[in-house]
């Protein structure tokens, strides 16, 4: 959900400020960028060196200045526009008077009026502070211009008295911002199948018959469901390839058989399912035990059909939306639509190894979405990650048609 998103944190003058170092890691460890801006009072609960160690940016504090921690008086623009989230944590009862007031006395207010992205904030002030009139009349009136806060918890407090207004833990800031997030997606609550990448069929303990998939396109489409909010299970063939993402489970697998295995695991419970693997067609009858030696000129290996999975998914379909993959080199389109019927999917992409840059091992692909309808939709060229947006849009305006 946070992977390559830029994330500005605003840090104020707390003692919950001290639980920052926290936040950022786990910030940093989602996938996010991580920049930082403190008030000056914040400094005296966290060490300014720590965060920027801790978030690979130098942390700011100041306007103008000669040390590493100002910045040009008009770059809190920029970095206002930099960010894709602002998360305000702690937000004391001050720094929340100022932000609903619109007061701008330092670099984190200036920051904050000047961002255009969704800001989060997490309030942490003591219980009489937190129960004061003024502070749920700040509370409303950051949340009518859109921020979203973060409920305090209640606990012990550092003035030694028990109730709310302790901040909310990293990892529940975390997880708040997060499920925020996926809720205003369009593949929320969605669970997703993908399979990628080829597969080997072993001939004896060291050689086998595949292909040349990569599992790119695969991966692509995994990472880009999660990024629109689906809980994605990735069941991938042999490949270079890593997904670092929490709503990604990787399954990883070797043969065809094993594939079909762990695609019909996952499929019963799946909302949408894409087939984007290069599965063997065929697998050797016989498996030897030892390394075959080189001796005669020939070497004849008796071959059998694998499982077809798309077609074994097809049969059982209930209310899955069922993708699939055709890679042709003459009558695509026909060749396609044929596919598209005898498994019983609701949609195929069809590429083309006549186009230039489409096809396996590639960075880019070129394709055409063809549902059940007949309706056919052509694409440009496209690196694959662009073009698994593509093909999860079309499936999207289709799901909640």
């Amino acid at each position: 959900m946070l992977g390559g998103k830029n994330i500005l944190l605003g840090i104020t003058g707390g003692i919950a400020a001290y639980k920052t170092t926290f936040l950022v890691r786990l910030l940093i460890k989602a996938g996010a960028n991580v920049k930082v801006v403190l008030t000056d009072s914040a400094s005296s609960f966290v060490s300014p060196l720590t965060l920027a160690t801790l978030s690979k940016n130098p942390v700011l504090s100041s306007f103008v200045g000669d040390d590493k921690d100002s910045i040009d008086w008009n770059n809190h623009v920029e970095l206002g526009l930099w960010a894709d989230y602002m998360i305000i944590a702690p937000a004391t009862a001050n720094t929340l008077s100022k932000m609903a007031s619109g007061a701008c006395d330092n670099l984190l207010l200036a920051t904050y009026l000047s961002a255009k992205c969704k800001v989060f904030f997490a309030p942490a002030m003591d219980l009489d502070m937190y129960k004061h009139p003024s502070t749920k009349v700040s509370f409303d009136k950051l949340e009518s211009f859109g921020n979203i806060i973060i409920p305090a918890a209640s606990g012990e407090l550092a003035s030694g008295l028990h109730g709310e207004g302790r901040m909310a833990e990293p990892e529940d800031i975390l997880e708040f911002v997060v499920s925020h997030i996926r809720e205003g997606l369009p593949l929320a609550n969605k669970k997703v199948l993908i399979t990628a990448g080829p597969t080997y069929e072993a001939i004896d303990p060291v050689r086998f018959i595949g292909n040349h998939s990569s599992g790119l396109m695969g991966f692509e489409l995994a990472k880009a469901a999660a990024n629109l909010g689906a809980e994605v299970a990735l069941v991938s063939g042999p490949t270079n390839l890593e997904v670092v993402n929490h709503q990604i489970q990787v399954e990883k697998v070797v043969s065809a058989d094993e594939m079909y295995n762990a695609a019909h695991s996952f499929y019963e419970n799946m909302d949408i399912v894409i087939c984007a693997a290069a599965v063997a067609d065929y697998k050797p009858k016989t498996k030897a035990d030892q390394k075959i030696k080189k001796s005669d000129a020939e070497l004849t290996i008796e071959l059998v059909k694998n499982k077809d999975i798309l077609l074994s998914l097809g049969a059982q379909k209930k209310n899955q939306f069922l993708v699939g993959f055709a890679l042709e080199t003459e009558n695509e389109v026909e060749n396609a639509k044929g596919k598209l019927k005898r498994k019983h999917l609701d949609a195929i992409v069809l590429n083309s190894l006549n186009d230039k840059g489409a096809g396996f091992g590639k960075a880019t692909n070129k394709i055409t979405f063809i549902d059940k309808n007949s309706s056919i939709k052509t694409f440009e060229l496209k690196t694959k990650a662009a073009v698994a947006i593509d093909i999860l849009n079309e499936i999207i305006s289709r799901i909640h048609a």
